[in-house]
C-alpha cells in the first residue's frame, strides 16, 4: 500500500496575510528611515546654529571687555555679536541658516547683557555688565518627511533653538612682563578696590630695587630671572615684548639683582612708539599701543616728600582720574575712552593693551634687593601712564595705575570672575534668569 501524502493549505481567510505583513514592515522601515533623515538634519543644523551662537557670544563678550565703561558699551557689544553671527550664517555649508536669518538679523538673534552669569539679562544691560548672552529662540527647518508625524496626531513643527553665554574668567597668564612687584598679602579686597595693598586707579610709582637694598617691600619691583640670559640686551627685549613663563599662585619666582635702568626704559618705551638704542628699528617687532598720548611734560617723583608732581604741583587721583590743582592729566580712563572709540584717533600700527603690563605680584616679606626667590600672591594689570626717562638717574621708576582687569591667556578657571587681574573670555553654561537652573538649549 502506498501511504497517502497529507497536504495542507492555508485557510481561505488567511490568504494574503504575508503580503500585508511585508507591506507593514516596509512602511515601518520607510517611516524610521524618514525620521532618521529628519532627525539627522535637525542635529546637523542644531550644531551649526550652536556654533554660530557660541562664536557670537564670545565676540560680544570680548568687545565688552574692551569697551566696558564707555557710554555705548552695550550697543558695541551687540553689534560685534550680530556681525559675528552673520558671518557664520553666510559661511559655506550654512545655506539654510543664512536663508532663515534673512535681512533683519535683530529679529532672529537676541543679544543681552548682565553683571552676573546668572542674570538677569537685558539690553543694553547694566553699566557694570560683564557677560553677554546670545539667543536664537526659533530656527525653522525644512520638513522633508516630518509631516508623516501628522498621521499619528502630532502637529509638531521642525525647528531648533540655541543659547550661549560668555564672559570673563580669571587666569594665571603665561605671557607676562618680566617684573615682580612687591605686594602686601594682608591687604586684598578687590570688591573694595584694594589689590595687594594697591588701589585700583590710584597713581603708583614702582621703584626698582637695587642689589644692595637690604629690604624690599610694597612699591618696589625686581626683574624676573630670565633663565641663563640676564644681560642688558636680554632685559631690553623681554621688557619690549614680554616673556613666556607660566607661574601659579603659591609658587615662587626667581628675581634678578639690580635694575638696569637703560634697558628697562628702552624696552618699555617701545609700547609708546618710542624706539632708541638697540631697538631703534624694531617697530615691526614691537608695535606701539593703539593710543600713546601722555601728559607732557612728564610727571616726576619728589624723593624728599614722597609725592608725585607735575610742573611742581602734587598729582592726586580720584576714581582713576589724575590731576593737579590746575590741570587734568592723561590717565587710564582717558586711554580707555579713546580705545573704545577706535579706529577714530587710534594709531593704525597700534596693538590693543600694549601699555597694560601683566605682572607678577609677590610677597617680598624678608626678601632683599639681590637675587632671591619670592612667593607669588597673584597677577596684576598695570597701565603705563608715561614712558620711562632714558639715560637719567640710577633707579628705574615706572609711573602707572593698577587696573581691575586686562586680557589674559593660558587656561581659564571654571568659575566666573570674582576678583581682579588678567582675564580670559570663555563660554559658560546658560542659566535661567535669577536662578542656577541650566537652560536646556545651551
Amino acid at each position: 500500500m502506498h501511504a497517502s501524502r497529507a497536504t495542507h493549505s492555508l485557510p481561505r481567510h488567511q490568504r494574503g496575510s504575508v503580503m500585508v505583513l511585508v507591506v507593514l514592515a516596509l512602511a515601518a522601515i520607510l517611516l524610521m528611515a524618514a525620521l532618521a533623515l529628519d532627525g539627522s538634519h535637525m542635529l546637523v543644523n542644531k550644531t551649526r546654529l550652536q556654533n554660530a551662537v557660541d562664536a557670537a557670544a564670545l565676540s560680544g563678550a570680548k568687545t565688552l571687555q574692551q569697551v566696558m565703561g564707555s557710554g555705548n558699551a552695550g550697543t558695541l557689544s551687540r553689534d560685534a555679536a550680530l556681525d559675528t553671527f552673520r558671518r557664520n550664517a553666510e559661511a559655506a555649508g550654512n545655506r539654510e541658516l543664512g536663508e532663515a536669518v534673512g535681512s533683519d538679523l535683530s529679529d532672529f538673534v537676541r543679544v543681552e547683557l548682565a553683571a552676573s552669569v546668572y542674570g538677569p539679562f537685558a539690553f543694553p544691560g547694566p553699566t557694570d555688565a560683564r557677560y553677554v548672552r546670545v539667543t536664537v529662540a526659533e530656527f525653522p527647518l525644512a520638513r522633508f518627511f516630518w509631516g508623516m508625524l501628522s498621521m499619528f496626531g502630532s502637529d509638531a513643527d521642525k525647528r531648533v533653538a540655541a543659547v550661549a553665554t560668555a564672559g570673563p574668567s580669571p587666569t594665571s597668564p603665561c605671557n607676562i612682563a618680566p617684573l615682580m612687584v612687591c605686594g602686601n598679602p594682608s591687604q586684598y579686597d578687590p570688591d573694595a578696590g584694594l589689590f595687594w595693598g594697591y588701589r585700583f586707579g590710584g597713581l603708583q610709582v614702582l621703584k626698582g630695587a637695587a642689589g644692595n637694598d637690604p629690604v624690599i617691600g610694597p612699591g618696589n619691583f625686581q626683574l624676573i630671572r630670565l633663565g641663563d640670559s640676564s644681560g642688558g640686551a636680554d632685559v631690553r627685549e623681554a621688557l619690549a615684548g614680554g616673556i613666556e613663563q607660566c607661574n601659579s599662585v603659591g609658587e615662587s619666582v626667581e628675581t634678578e639683582p639690580g635694575n638696569t635702568v637703560g634697558p628697562v626704559s628702552q624696552g618699555f618705551n617701545t609700547r609708546f612708539g618710542e624706539y632708541s638704542g638697540a631697538l631703534s628699528n624694531s617697530a615691526g617687532q614691537y608695535p606701539p599701543d593703539l593710543v600713546t598720548d601722555y601728559s607732557s611734560p612728564r610727571m616726576t617723583y619728589n624723593d624728599s616728600t614722597g609725592k608725585v608732581e607735575h610742573q611742581g604741583q602734587e598729582v592726586s587721583s580720584r576714581d582713576g582720574d589724575l590731576s593737579t590743582p590746575s590741570a587734568a592729566l592723561l590717565d587710564y580712563n582717558d586711554w580707555h575712552r579713546r580705545v573704545a572709540d577706535c579706529p577714530n584717533g587710534c594709531r593704525s600700527d597700534g596693538v590693543f593693551e600694549r601699555r597694560v603690563l601683566k605682572i607678577v605680584v609677590g610677597n617680598c616679606t624678608g626678601s632683599s634687593g639681590g637675587q632671591t626667590s619670592v612667593p607669588v600672591l597673584g597677577f596684576g594689570c598695570f597701565f603705563l601712564v608715561q614712558p620711562l626717562p632714558t639715560g637719567a638717574g640710577n633707579q628705574a621708576q615706572i609711573f602707572g595705575q593698577f587696573i581691575r582687569e586686562c586680557e589674559g591667556d593660558n587656561v581659564p578657571d571654571i568659575d566666573p570672575v570674582d576678583d581682579g587681574g588678567p582675564q580670559i573670555i570663555q563660554l559658560y553654561k546658560t542659566y535661567i534668569d535669577n536662578s542656577r537652573t541650566p537652560s536646556s538649549d545651551s
